[in-house]
């Protein structure tokens, strides 16, 4: 009796804290709605390139973001191939050294250390063999490497973080990174955002977005 009770004393709470995130972020000013449809299961997706010299500063962000989110909230880490640093094949190559990054269990520290190898050392990534080697340095497994980087998983999955990209390109969606999705349907409008209380603005808006469709 007494649970059902505070749920309903609780109730009321919910629902202002709902309200007043509606009255603070507005469609169009801080998200944009991108999709009709939200995905099956909830998600907040980072479109990014290491070659993205934003993105390697939004990095410690996106860590945030991360750990912020609710139990059974994925963050999803989608690299796109389009930019200028190299050709479409390296990036896409890249695309599938992250996936195999987080399959290794380590997937920030590996990728950070490619963002580093490219925006620190200012070294330039030609082929799967330097790839290779920056994840062994930083502790991976080389035979595992190799191994998944041919596995049909991690091609399939590349393929798919490719038709993420193309799909919300084609709607002029992504037009650039980094970009943060929520469910698939929302785009942050990280501009829009409370400057002197940036972090902190991000993860209530991420939230409030994720509500939206729970």
């Amino acid at each position: 009796m007494n649970k059902i009770l505070k749920s309903l004393l609780l109730m009321p709470l919910l629902a202002l804290s709902v309200n007043a995130a509606a009255t603070q972020y507005t469609e169009g000013e801080q998200y944009t709605k991108v999709n009709e449809q939200a995905t099956k299961k909830q998600e907040v997706r980072e479109y990014f390139s290491v070659y993205c010299g934003h993105c390697f500063k939004s990095e410690p962000l996106m860590h945030g973001i991360k750990k912020s989110l609710p139990k059974g909230v994925k963050f999803e880490r989608n690299h796109v191939d389009f930019l200028r640093g190299a050709s479409p094949k390296i990036q896409q190559m890249i695309t599938k050294s992250t996936i195999v990054a987080e399959q290794l269990g380590n997937g920030d520290k590996l990728i950070g250390a490619v963002f580093n190898y490219i925006h620190v050392q200012r070294a330039v990534i030609t082929s799967e063999k330097d790839l290779r080697n920056i994840f062994v340095l930083n502790g991976a497994d080389g035979d595992k490497f190799d191994k998944l980087m041919k596995s049909f998983s991690v091609n399939s999955q590349a393929k798919s973080l490719k038709k993420n990209q193309d799909t919300m390109s084609g709607k002029r969606a992504l037009t650039g990174v980094p970009a943060i999705f929520v469910n698939g349907k929302y785009r942050i409008n990280s501009a829009k955002l409370d400057k002197n209380n940036f972090e902190q603005d991000y993860q209530n808006l991420v939230k409030y977005l994720l509500e939206l469709d729970s």
